[in-house]
């Protein structure tokens, strides 16, 4: 998808949750056509299928209010889904190592990747262990 097309999926995204908590109930592809200055409801409904389709809205039923946003979390790589425990454990685990080394073993290298795996933490959604590990990152320092 071009950036363009994104930069409108978010546009669109943006002004789909603004009109449902102004009135409770989504737009019509019509209202956003308008509002958004679109030439055409097919141009809305390729855009809206797009935001469907990674996840960020969802139909309810085939009414023409069923629109709902599921996330605004809008990134132009697609939503980020949250990784499963196994899988947050094991990188809990890698900048646990990590620390360790750096802490037998002082490096750049090291202390480079506690970096980059941190923020991975923090892209992922794992709010919690991400502040837990940038305290004790901070502590290095």
């Amino acid at each position: 998808m071009s950036e363009r097309s994104t930069k409108r999926q978010k546009e669109l995204l943006d002004f789909v949750d603004a009109f449902i908590q102004e009135h409770g109930y989504g737009p019509s592809y019509r209202e956003v056509m308008t509002g958004l200055g679109y030439k055409s409801v097919s141009t809305v409904a390729i855009h809206i299928d797009g935001l469907i389709k990674k996840g960020y809205l969802r139909k309810r039923d085939n009414s023409a209010r069923s629109l709902e946003v599921v996330s605004t979390q809008y990134s132009a790589a697609g939503a980020v889904k949250a990784p499963s425990a196994a899988k947050e454990k094991w990188l809990v685990d890698e900048i646990t190592q990590r620390f360790l080394q750096y802490e037998t073993s002082p490096s750049a290298r090291t202390l480079d990747e506690l970096y980059v795996l941190i923020g991975a933490l923090k892209i992922l959604g794992l709010e919690g262990a991400h502040e837990a590990t940038k305290a004790r990152l901070q502590k290095l320092n």
